[in-house]
């Protein structure tokens, strides 16, 4: 018998096998990707730590255009906004007279409504009752005297924690039972990653590129038709205005997809976080539950239809705050109880986002003091936007090989790039998607970080990339410009193009 002394104790614990390994990891995050904040994104990270520690490029500073983050890339907060939630933070400040009335009135209610009047609460799981009901409030006067009852309003973390919620109800069944969810191509890769994560089946829908990335109905019934072979397809997903493509969808258009949703018995998830990001002006936002209203009892008393929106983009930008909402319509009322039960684990979502999200719905209104100056900040910067999603069109547009959908709204550019079959070809040899070895080589010799399109979904044979047009005015023409300038040199690299 060979006694065990310490030291051999210790060296077994420190052979033992790890229980988590990539063997033994869910197989369902493996296959999870999430390109906006991907490999590019990672290594963008790694260029600003060598600057940052004295190395050198050819290029002073990494200018980050992959994702929407209004805050990061300059924009000023909203004072209001800041004001309201700052005073529900802390309630002291309702004594200082460098505070509106306005936003102490908006404070003093939303307290009201929380444990202890204090912001520190848990609030209920669906949210803080007087917020639910602004969010109802504001939703009837958009949609011009359309119903909402607050209690089919519920608080989220982010629109992206509501549109889990509502997948994770719709998943069920086996292999040609499995639910299969239909979203739209190119597509924000929140989607794809749920859908991997719930091993649900995910159905394409193409956009129409050479119109404007409009809806084609006559593709929904492909795509539809397509996937029963092997998938029971449940839901239908639509970003308006899109992500990553920036359109926005006709009137007509939400007509005919809510009429084959009706036909199909599909669920309806629309996802409006960029509803005030219009910028094109023979443009409009119509939200799906208006248009399903007009469409008369028979669908808007059927079509069920979940809507989503944010704090995090418009033109608040208040991505930190995590603050959302969603609106259900025509659930089941025994699966709108499990969907409670639901919410009730992650116990409520914070309630600075909740605070947030009440002044976006219930903003200064002409009568009040401060209003004039909300009203200059909001048109302040829903205007350089538009300025800017009309000059990335323009500068695109006029570079060889490149060509770029009019940015009717949201906030970010989706255009086609013209790869060289050289650089189609080096790229398999290592292994990516050629827009990725494109987005590689930008980032490297410019510092232009951009998400490659194969993140989003591309048509085959196609190639894209994905940039915001949040930067300043004169750091958005920089950008533009080394893209056009990289662009042409890249071209010539691999055509030997002059």
């Amino acid at each position: 018998l060979v006694l065990q002394t310490d030291s051999t104790s210790s060296l077994s614990r420190n052979l033992r096998e790890k229980t988590l390994t990539l063997d033994t990891l869910n197989p369902q995050v493996k296959a999870v990707e999430y390109a906006v904040r991907g490999p590019i994104v990672i290594k963008a990270g790694e260029i600003e730590r060598y600057l940052e520690e004295g190395g050198t490029k050819p290029f002073s500073e990494v200018i980050k255009a992959n994702i929407g983050d209004a805050h990061a890339m300059g924009q000023k907060p909203i004072t209001f906004l800041r004001q309201v939630v700052a005073l529900c933070t802390f309630p002291e400040l309702m004594d200082s007279p460098s505070f509106p009335e306005d936003a102490k009135r908006r404070a003093r209610r939303i307290l009201q409504g929380c444990g202890g009047h204090s912001l520190g609460s848990y609030s209920a799981s669906p949210g803080v009752e007087c917020i639910r009901k602004d969010i109802a409030a504001y939703i009837e006067q958009r949609d011009e005297g359309v119903p909402s009852d607050w209690e089919n309003i519920y608080l989220t973390t982010g629109a992206s924690d509501g549109i889990m919620t509502i997948l994770r109800l719709l998943v069920s069944g086996k292999d040609s039972s499995r639910t299969g969810v239909m979203i739209p191509i190119p597509q924000y890769p929140l989607y794809s990653a749920a859908i991997s994560e719930m091993d649900a089946v995910q159905v394409n829908y193409y956009l129409d590129e050479d119109n404007c990335w409009a809806l084609d109905i006559n593709e929904l019934h492909r795509s539809y038709q397509a996937a029963k072979q092997h998938c029971q397809p449940r839901v239908i997903c639509i970003i308006n205005p899109g992500n990553p493509t920036g359109q926005v969808q006709s009137k007509k258009c939400i007509e005919e997809v809510l009429h084959f949703a009706y036909e199909e018995n599909l669920f309806v998830m629309s996802d409006e976080v960029y509803q005030d990001n219009v910028y094109a002006p023979d443009c409009q936002f119509h939200s799906f539950k208006k248009v399903l209203y007009e469409m008369g009892p028979e669908y808007f008393n059927s079509v069920e239809l979940v809507s989503f929106h944010s704090t995090s983009k418009g033109y608040t930008g208040e991505c930190g705050f995590r603050g959302g909402y969603m609106e259900v319509i025509n659930m089941d009322p025994e699966v709108k109880a499990q969907l409670v039960k639901l919410l009730s684990v992650r116990l409520c979502p914070p309630l600075a986002g909740q605070a947030a999200m009440d002044v976006i719905v219930n903003p200064p209104q002409p009568e009040e003091h401060t209003f004039k100056q909300f009203h200059q900040e909001k048109s302040s910067v829903l205007g350089a936007l538009a300025e800017k999603a009309k000059l990335t069109e323009k500068i695109l547009n006029a570079v060889p090989g490149i060509k770029c959908n009019p940015v009717q709204g949201a906030m970010y550019a989706f255009p086609r790039i013209f790869i060289p079959p050289k650089a189609v070809e080096e790229a398999k040899a290592l292994g990516m998607q050629p827009d990725m070895l494109y987005c590689l080589r930008l980032l490297e010799e410019t510092g232009i970080c951009v998400v490659p399109g194969s993140g989003f979904g591309q048509k085959d044979g196609t190639y894209h990339f994905r940039m915001t047009i949040l930067p300043s005015i004169e750091k958005l023409k920089v950008l533009l410009g080394k893209v056009r300038d990289f662009h042409i040199g890249f071209l010539k690299e691999y055509s030997g193009l002059e």
